[in-house]
């Protein structure tokens, strides 16, 4: 049985942490050990990309330090997997390359499941996302809906979801007759807020959980929230066995409590509110 969802540079720096810290419908696995003979592109690690440029999920710290929800996320997945956790600090563009090329096991920066994704790697869906839209402190412009940007100038990390959907939400509005949105896209969401801030664009449009970090800053307001609520962050990996160790190692971690724990901590919509859970984690993968 197989499912289908309709959801409408150089390599960067190398951030190590110790353990402590198919086709077809989805795999559920049952029974969490440590697997043997994995695929991986370091034995011993699973080594993971991420761009720390999104806080509160994946950010550098103060003091220099790799944290967030998804780097706790993958500490707890490479335990279970008895593996050195590795992480790959690159820009969100090469991380699908790098995946198909092997220079990592396993992507851990937040990804939107597309229907296109599924067709070329293994997507496991652990969390559902919504998108707002953030303004300058205060809301001046009064915003709204997205329609109140038509015309203005908005900004978005480059190569994303968020991307790909205001092109298409800016598409509709200039078909109903709307001015066109100016959308500038940038490296990083970090880049993306100091622009707001001096004023170069008037707009952000991001994640809930980015738009309510930045705004607990005290410089930003989100204006509308909850835009598009349903499409799952999934991680994805190439290979099938490393796909079927993640889902036994994110069902030990539901059974237990710690996979609820992690995202009760941090306010993350739990993957139970996606209308094809089933109960268990999967891995999603539908080749052409």
């Amino acid at each position: 049985m197989t499912k289908s969802i309709l959801l409408g540079s150089a390599f960067g720096v190398l951030i190590a942490f110790g353990a402590a810290l198919s086709m077809a419908a989805p795999a559920v696995a049952q029974d969490a050990e440590c697997p043997a003979g994995l695929p991986l592109a370091t034995p011993g690690k699973l080594t993971m990309s991420i761009n720390a440029t999104i806080p509160p999920k994946q950010y550098i710290n103060a003091d220099g330090e790799l944290v967030g929800l998804h780097v706790d996320l993958g500490n707890e997945i490479a335990k279970r997997l008895c593996l050195e956790p590795e992480f790959m600090n690159v820009a969100f563009e090469v991380q699908i390359p790098g995946l198909q090329t092997k220079r990592w096991d396993m992507i851990n920066t937040g990804l939107y499941y597309t229907d296109e994704r599924a067709k070329i790697m293994q997507l496991i869906p652990y969390t559902i996302n919504a998108l707002a839209l953030i303004v300058a402190d205060g809301n001046p412009l009064g915003v709204a809906t997205p329609e109140d940007l038509a015309g203005k100038v908005v900004g978005v990390e480059i190569a994303g979801f968020e991307e790909k959907k205001i092109r298409e939400i800016n598409d509709e509005q200039v078909a109903k007759g709307l001015a066109p949105m100016d959308i500038r896209v940038f490296n990083t969401y970090g880049d993306t807020f100091l622009a707001l801030g001096a004023g170069q664009i008037e707009a952000v449009f991001a994640g809930d959980a980015i738009g309510k970090y930045y705004q607990e800053q005290g410089k930003f307001t989100m204006a509308v929230t909850g835009l598009y609520p349903g499409s799952p962050g999934v991680f994805a990996t190439i290979e099938p066995a490393i796909a079927d160790a993640i889902v036994v190692a994110l069902n030990s971690m539901l059974e237990d409590g710690t996979y609820n724990a992690l995202m009760d901590r941090d306010g993350a919509t739990k993957i139970e509110t996606w209308p094809t859970w089933e109960g268990r984690f999967a891995a999603y993968f539908f080749p052409e």
